[in-house]
């Protein structure tokens, strides 16, 4: 089992550094009463704030409703799984909702979410925490307007270096002078990838760090991971590794299937993938984000010295991916051509009309894709207009 979740707070007492924070958020609990303000947590990733907020809803005996922002970008999910909990409170006991990386709903899929939280945010009737690592856009004014603020900062050396020191005593490890160093400046105040750090560097692997966040790149990770030489690194290379659960499992997945194996061999890691598939699929359903530290546990199954397996970010076959992109400029001048002349958009004819228009051709000999767009303009313009109804 990974240190990093063997040795998780279960008591505020047991966590360390931000005092003053911590102090904070225990009296806005103590003293939360319906209509006050949601409490907006930031700061950098790996300082307690997910962690504080999992503690906290426990003392104070409330069922906690955790999401992610990936969970709540469209207007509709966040009725359908915040409403419930804001109207029936009663029915429901007594829920508290938790929104982590909030920060992250104004990506390009925001659509209506901040909008449709920002509007819930002004009427709480269940206690309200948010989690944020960088509340300085724009698109975060009106979060942070509706919100009690309180800054997290990075965790100093001298307190990470007594935190990771007790957590080797536990363990009976020991690590030397210049690996403690290292585990501490590169992870930049960030508790969780110290640890992470630490507990590699103690069975002897010692991963080159190539991230912000002080992990380990997709391609770097899955690479090494199938050429780890004990269960115990490639477990560790998995805690590293960049990216959250849907990224995982479609990194692995892309790796495998466009690798030259065996029918067994993609067989076995297939049933893994879809395990891990099922247990991400159960956490959005429930929103129990706290199964995520059963999944490496699943995804570590794959694990098999395999040199056959190479990193790709493709999930099909380079033969078939080449054909996709020679054809795909055809495709792309043939959907200009046809949006033009039937005023529609390039991207809602290829989506929409190209499958019934293909079929067509592919059913009349005298449709030849390579023969030239212009040869056969008319025919086309034609036989798509029947098709469209024109």
């Amino acid at each position: 089992m990974m240190w990093s979740e063997k040795h998780r707070p279960v008591s505020v007492h047991g966590m360390v550094g931000n005092e003053e924070a911590r102090a904070a958020v225990m009296e806005w609990f103590a003293k939360w009463r319906k209509g006050a303000k949601p409490l907006l947590l930031t700061g950098p990733p790996g300082v307690g704030k997910t962690t504080l907020a999992y503690i906290v809803a426990e003392k104070f005996e409330y069922d906690m409703l955790g999401l992610n922002a990936s969970d709540v970008r469209s207007k509709s999910k966040i009725n359908e799984i915040l409403g419930p909990a804001m109207s029936n409170a009663s029915v429901m006991g007594s829920p508290m909702i938790f929104v982590d990386e909030v920060d992250g709903i104004h990506g390009r899929g925001d659509y209506g979410g901040a909008a449709a939280l920002t509007a819930i945010l002004k009427i709480p009737t269940v206690p309200i925490v948010l989690a944020a690592n960088d509340i300085t856009s724009d698109k975060m004014k009106s979060i942070c307007k509706a919100s009690v603020i309180i800054n997290f900062k990075k965790i100093p050396p001298r307190l990470l270096r007594m935190y990771l020191n007790n957590i080797l005593k536990k363990e009976n490890a020991t690590l030397g002078p210049g690996s403690m160093i290292k585990a501490i400046s590169r992870s930049r105040g960030d508790i969780r990838s110290m640890i992470n750090l630490a507990q590699s560097m103690s069975t002897g692997f010692n991963p080159q760090l190539e991230s912000s966040s002080g992990g380990i790149s997709l391609d770097t990770a899955v690479n090494a991971f199938f050429k780890a030489e004990t269960k115990q690194e490639a477990e560790n290379i998995l805690y590293m590794m960049d990216g959250d659960p849907r990224t995982k499992i479609g990194a692995f997945y892309s790796s495998i299937i466009s690798s030259n194996l065996d029918v067994k061999s993609t067989a076995r890691y297939l049933d893994v993938l879809s395990e891990a598939d099922m247990l991400y699929g159960q956490m959005l359903g429930t929103q129990n984000w706290r199964l995520l530290r059963y999944f490496n546990a699943i995804l570590l199954n794959l694990y098999t010295n395999d040199s056959r397996i190479k990193y790709s970010q493709y999930n099909i076959p380079w033969p078939l991916l080449n054909k996709i992109r020679w054809d795909g400029a055809k495709i792309k001048s043939l959907s200009l051509l046809m949006a033009k002349n039937l005023h529609t958009s390039a991207g809602k004819f290829a989506t929409l009309s190209m499958p019934y228009m293909l079929y067509c051709m592919n059913n009349d000999k005298s449709f030849e894709l390579d023969s030239g767009l212009e040869d056969f303009q008319d025919t086309i313009h034609k036989e798509a207009g029947r098709l469209m109804g024109r």
